[in-house]
């Protein structure tokens, strides 16, 4: 099989497109023919040694990934070859074919192709475990989300609103403000023109917001956190923009706020049941056309150069998936 391999840690014109071995299936582990992976910002980590994953070299990036079971191991029972399936990887993905642990691959919804399931699992499980298990949101309560057009921030959006939240949208251009606005979120704020902690205030009556989604960090987080509300709670997500910043614990007494954790893949290992609870509530909001993933961009697998060049540029709107076959 073909495969996008890793031998060192590097950019992404480091790597290598070359044959490789299929792989068996353990007991406990399906092979999937790979119709389309995901691309997320952790594969642009992942292959640079900056990720908290680091796979033994040689290794092929790409946590997500669509298509159809070649083979199962004798262990696993709910899924057969044949199925359509969607999995999250972890690595891997830029591939023709991989095998992965049985628990971490769910059958498709019937109504939804392999380009879009191979960019949903990442983002709208990690943005409903946040929203849902982490931040606690309520209907009627007020959500801001940072970096609102990107892949998890968009399916932030989406899932709030489905939630009964009120969404303030946050994002560096009105370009993207509008693929927001199109996901659904009731105000919008350019962070590039206004002060985010005053445009907070002001559109929520001085309060602040009861439940911030960051997937920036960096100076962002810096003003998200002077603009939380009584109680309120900011998801810690990720730091896209290259600073993890520091927290000053005074202004979490002074709030009676909490900073949280979202750590998606381990919650999803160590509480498989509340993830496939999750993702059945996902695939129903789906069918009801309450989430509508964007892929703006596709790429063919000897094009995995450009497809994450424009993750680290932090130029694209919603997915970016790579097409295998």
């Amino acid at each position: 099989m073909k495969a996008v391999l890793c031998k060192e840690f590097g950019p992404a014109s480091s790597l290598v497109l070359e044959e490789t071995a299929d792989p068996v299936a353990k007991k406990n582990e399906v092979v999937i023919d790979i119709h389309a992976a995901g691309v997320n910002f952790p594969d642009t980590l992942i292959i640079e040694g900056k990720y908290q994953l680091k796979p033994p070299f040689p290794f092929s990036p790409g946590g997500e990934a669509a298509g159809v079971i070649a083979s199962v191991g004798e262990s696993v029972k709910h899924v057969k070859a044949g199925d359509r399936v969607m999995a999250l990887t972890g690595f891997g993905s830029y591939a023709e074919k991989i095998a992965v642990d049985g628990n971490r691959v769910l059958p498709m919804p019937q109504d939804m192709d392999y380009v879009t399931a191979a960019g949903f699992s990442m983002t709208y499980g990690t943005s409903m475990h946040a929203l849902k298990q982490r931040g606690e949101l309520k209907p009627g309560e007020t959500l801001l989300v940072l970096g609102a057009s990107g892949g998890v921030g968009l399916a932030a959006v989406e899932i709030g609103k489905a939630m009964g939240a009120r969404v303030i949208a946050a994002a560096s251009s009105a370009e993207k403000l509008e693929v927001a606005k199109q996901a659904g979120a009731d105000e919008l704020i350019n962070y590039s023109e206004d002060s985010l902690k005053d445009k907070v205030k002001e559109l929520t009556g001085g309060k602040g917001a009861d439940v911030i989604y960051d997937p920036v960090g960096g100076d962002l987080f810096d003003q998200a956190v002077r603009s939380i509300n009584w109680k309120g709670r900011l998801l810690v997500i990720g730091f896209a923009s290259g600073r993890i910043p520091e927290f000053p614990v005074n202004l979490a007494l002074l709030k009676g706020s909490s900073i949280v954790g979202v750590f998606w893949g381990s919650f999803a290992a160590r509480e498989p049941q509340a993830n496939l609870e999750n993702f059945q509530q996902l695939f129903a909001w789906y069918s009801e056309g309450k989430l509508k993933p964007l892929v703006s961009q596709t790429y063919n697998l000897e094009e995995y150069e450009q497809a994450l060049d424009v993750l680290s540029s932090r130029k694209a709107v919603g997915k970016v998936v790579v097409k295998v076959r």
